[in-house]
């Protein structure tokens, strides 16, 4: 993250070490406030109106410049963003997000500017969309398709995204030590512990993994998975071992990925583990329950269940 002007540094540097978030977290907020500071010196005419957006030093954003800024300046970038980079509602929200949140640090934190100009911003409406998820056959398709030089290693990844819903960033981060008899502790979003527990499907997988996992001369003697190079595993390397999967199993690369493998963990617990909403709300590390609350919509079979069980749906006209 070079090209950054101080006051953005140390704005990052407090949401991460202050605020706690994760380093993924502090990059977005990096990167839309990059696309914002470009955007400023474009409309201020600092910069000729037909320069690349991508090729716009922002090292000399100072204080002074975003004192100017207006709540106009904040529509006219969503809008931007809207029309210019085709943004999606949920991206435009995560910038509205971003902008809230750097200006009340100037505001209230540094108190660097009088007023606060992202008060009234408004964050577009984004719908409610039912997560993408394989179904039970189509799992277990995924999981019979791991073949090849790294077996071991790819199944018992792809097993524990498909059992315990880990997002990728956790995945990549588990350390051997982390793991303690049938249960797991990664650090998840913010930066906070949670413990996963191991089923049998997992333990196993990890097991036969831990028999043929590289020894001698890793980087990184703590990663539980090792790349070809002995490094921990990245997140990138773990893409491409899911899409390859996605690939040989028959599925849609476009359509699955290893979020969606999150998904599918949570969507089969629910369905068919009976599992309580609050109990899979920290199975998954949500913060809120309103975001587990998606997967309580995806069980047709239950609805249709829940209307035939209805005492009066026996009764028919005469």
């Amino acid at each position: 993250m070079d090209d950054m002007p101080i006051i953005l540094e140390d704005f990052l540097n407090y949401i991460e070490t202050i605020k706690g978030k994760s380093q993924n977290t502090v990059k977005e907020y990096f990167y839309d406030l990059r696309t914002f500071f470009r955007f400023l010196k474009i409309r201020y005419r600092i910069v000729d109106k037909n320069t690349p957006l991508n090729t716009i030093n922002i090292d000399d954003v100072d204080i002074s410049l975003l004192r100017k800024v207006n709540l106009q300046d904040l529509h006219a970038y969503i809008s931007y963003v809207d029309k210019n980079r085709n943004n999606s509602n949920y991206a435009k929200a995560r910038k509205v997000a971003s902008l809230k949140s750097f200006f009340k640090y100037l505001h209230t934190k540094v108190k660097l500017i009088d007023e606060n100009p992202a008060t009234e911003l408004e964050s577009p409406k984004t719908d409610s969309r039912h997560p993408v998820y394989l179904t039970l056959n189509e799992a277990k398709n995924l999981l019979n398709a791991v073949d090849g030089q790294f077996k071991e290693r790819d199944y018992a990844i792809i097993t524990l995204f498909l059992n315990c819903g880990l997002r990728l960033s956790e995945l990549v981060s588990i350390d051997i030590d982390k793991i303690k008899g049938d249960t797991l502790t990664v650090i998840g979003k913010g930066n906070k512990e949670r413990t996963i527990y191991l089923n049998e499907a997992c333990l196993e997988a990890i097991n036969n993994y831990l028999k043929v996992r590289p020894k001698e001369g890793l980087k990184d003697e703590k990663a539980l998975f090792i790349s070809k190079r002995k490094n921990r595993i990245s997140n990138k390397t773990v893409q491409y071992i899911v899409k390859k999967y996605i690939k040989l199993a028959g599925l849609d690369t476009d359509k699955y990925s290893t979020h969606k493998l999150r998904h599918t963990a949570a969507t089969l617990m629910y369905k068919y583990g009976n599992v309580d909403i609050r109990a899979l709300q920290q199975i998954l590390g949500h913060s809120t329950v309103s975001t587990t609350q998606i997967y309580t919509h995806l069980d047709d079979d239950r609805l249709r269940k829940a209307v035939k069980s209805n005492p009066l749906s026996y009764i028919k006209d005469r």
